[in-house]
């Protein structure tokens, strides 16, 4: 019984991830459906768990999002990745969502690199990231707004980075449900 329990939820959360990831390589975005959708399933595969196990479920999709909604305000997340965050918080829950959250930002900051380094940009990308990060610690006080996206930046399907760090986290014995 113990192996349904986590094998139907992890085939439901690969399949998710999956799909995300194809649709953000294919076209850049990550359809609201399929978001809502993996959100919903995550949770729903926590009701024969009881009433806690839906709530941290809950918790695991608000904290997800609401620790996103900053990178998405700054322009280093698209919509679709942070509702695709919220998404994987409702597969994790609130306690094992941290590990996973550190390992989506790992695989992308590695996947960000190599994209970088792919278009022999990466010491323009290095120098623009060090300047972002300036500004931002002393809110642009220079008097030039930080902005993220401006022409010639470069985007990665962030997709990818979700799917490999939760995915990693997971394998690696971070636990779903």
């Amino acid at each position: 019984m113990r192996t349904v329990i986590t094998t139907v939820p992890t085939l439901a959360l690969v399949a998710l991830l999956a799909v995300a990831c194809w649709h953000d390589v294919r076209a850049r975005r990550i359809p609201n459906a399929l978001t809502l959708a993996g959100a919903i399933v995550g949770l729903l595969l926590r009701v024969p768990l009881g009433g806690p196990a839906v709530l941290d479920g809950a918790a695991g999709v608000a904290i997800a999002v609401l620790l996103a909604l900053p990178a998405f305000a700054l322009g280093f997340l698209g919509g679709g990745d942070v509702k695709l965050l919220g998404a994987v918080g409702a597969f994790l829950g609130l306690g094992h969502l941290p590990g996973a959250l550190a390992f989506v930002a790992l695989a992308g900051g590695v996947l960000a690199l190599l994209e970088a380094a792919r278009q022999h940009a990466l010491k323009r990308a290095l120098a623009n990231t060090y300047g972002f990060a300036k500004d931002w610690v002393f809110f642009a006080r220079a008097g030039v707004a930080a902005r993220w996206q401006s022409p010639g930046t470069m985007s990665v399907p962030y997709g990818i980075a979700i799917a490999i760090g939760t995915l990693a986290w997971w394998f690696m014995g971070g636990r779903i449900l």
